[in-house]
C-alpha cells in the first residue's frame, strides 16, 4: 500500500490534511487481509443480518446466518490518527475498491476474519463480492442500501455459533471494517512504501542486537515497545492455554518465549520486533488447526496477523526516528 498527498480540508473547525491511498499489486503485504465485524464501523454504513430481515430472495431463509453490506466506499473519507495524536483522512478512489476487492479474493483471504479488529475468529466467510455498478438495479438495493457506485459489497456466512449468538443477534456488532498493511503514522507526500523480506527483518534484528550490545556497554538506555494491539495478546494467550492443556512439541523456546511476552504485555525490544516481523514468511500455515498441526499454533504464538503486521509497521515508525 502506498500514498500520495492530496489537499487540506476543513473539520470540526481544523484543518487536516488528506491522503489518497492506493494499492501495489507487486507487494505481497499490500492489500485488505481480513474483513472485521464492529460495532461502530468506519465506513458508518450497516451490515444487514439477514435472519433478522424479510428478503424477496427464497433461497435466504431464516438458516443462512448471512451478513450483507459495504466493506469498501471510494471516495469515502475515513478520519485516522497518527501516534503523534495529529488527525488526518483517507480515502480510496474506485479503481483501488475494485483492487482491493480482487486481490482479496485471489489471494484467498476470504476466511480472515476478526471481532473489533483485536481478536482473529473462525467460521465466518466472505461468500459473495460485488462492485456496485448501478445505483438503481444493484442487488444492494434489495436490502434497502443505497450504495454509491464502485462501492465493494460482501455477504459473509456466519457459521460460528458464539459469535451469531452473542454478537450478531444482540447488536454488539453493526457493521464491516477492513484492516490491512496501512502505516499508523501519518503518510509522508509522495512516498512510496518498500516493503522488506523475511530475510531482510531478520538480517535487521541481528544488526540490533550489535547496535544494542554496543549502546548498552555505552550506558545508553535502550528504548522498548509494549503498545502492540490488544489482539496479538489475545492470540499468544489462546497458543499459550492449548500448549498448557493439551500439549504440543510444535515450536521453539524462542517463540514460546515470544508468547510468553506478548501474553503479558512485556515491552519488546527493536530486534524482538524485527524478528516478529520476519515470522510473516509463516503466514501460508496460518489456518491449520492447533490440533492438526504446528502452522496455526505457532503463527498465533508469535501473535498471529494483528502481531506481526503490527511488527512490520512499528519497525517503520522506528526507523523514521
Amino acid at each position: 500500500m502506498y500514498i500520495i498527498y492530496y489537499k487540506m480540508e476543513t473539520y470540526n473547525n481544523e484543518e487536516i490534511e488528506v491522503f489518497e491511498l492506493f494499492i501495489d499489486e507487486d507487494a505481497d503485504m499490500s492489500g485488505i487481509e481480513a474483513i472485521s465485524i464492529v460495532e461502530n464501523p468506519a465506513i458508518e454504513e450497516d451490515f444487514i443480518a439477514l435472519k433478522q430481515h424479510k428478503v424477496e430472495f427464497a433461497e435466504l431463509d431464516s438458516d443462512k446466518r448471512l451478513l450483507v453490506g459495504p466493506a469498501l466506499i471510494p471516495d469515502k473519507k475515513i478520519i485516522r490518527m497518527n501516534a503523534d495524536g495529529q488527525k488526518y483522512f483517507i480515502y480510496f478512489s474506485k479503481d483501488t475498491v475494485r483492487k482491493a476487492s480482487e486481490l482479496f479474493l485471489t489471494r484467498n483471504k476470504q476466511n480472515n476474519s476478526t471481532l473489533e479488529h483485536e481478536v482473529e475468529i473462525n467460521g465466518l466467510s466472505v461468500v459473495e463480492s460485488w462492485i456496485v455498478e448501478d445505483t438503481v438495479k444493484d442487488k444492494s438495493r434489495k436490502y434497502n442500501m443505497n450504495m454509491p457506485l464502485g462501492t465493494w459489497m460482501v455477504s459473509v456466512k456466519v457459521n460460528n455459533e458464539e459469535i451469531w449468538q452473542e454478537y450478531v443477534k444482540s447488536g454488539a456488532v453493526k457493521g464491516f471494517s477492513i484492516e490491512g498493511f496501512f502505516t499508523d503514522d501519518k503518510p509522508r507526500p509522495q512516498e512510496s512504501v518498500k516493503e522488506q523480506t523475511s530475510e531482510e527483518y531478520e538480517n535487521l534484528a541481528k544488526v540490533y542486537d550489535i547496535e544494542d550490545l554496543i549502546l548498552s556497554y555505552e550506558g545508553v538506555e535502550l528504548k522498548s515497545y509494549s503498545d502492540y494491539p490488544k489482539a496479538a495478546r489475545n492470540n499468544a494467550k489462546r497458543a499459550l492455554k492449548w500448549k498448557k492443556e493439551k500439549g504440543t512439541s510444535c515450536g521453539t523456546s524462542v517463540g514460546w518465549t515470544r508468547a510468553s511476552q506478548l501474553a503479558s504485555g512485556a515491552a519488546l525490544s527493536r530486534s524482538t520486533i524485527a524478528r516478529m516481523a520476519s515470522f510473516k514468511r509463516h503466514q501460508q500455515n496460518k489456518d491449520v488447526p492447533y490440533s492438526e498441526g504446528c502452522g496455526g499454533i505457532m503463527w498465533d504464538a508469535w501473535g498471529g496477523s494483528a502481531g506481526v503486521n503490527w511488527a512490520i509497521n512499528k519497525l517503520k515508525q522506528i526507523d523514521k526516528k
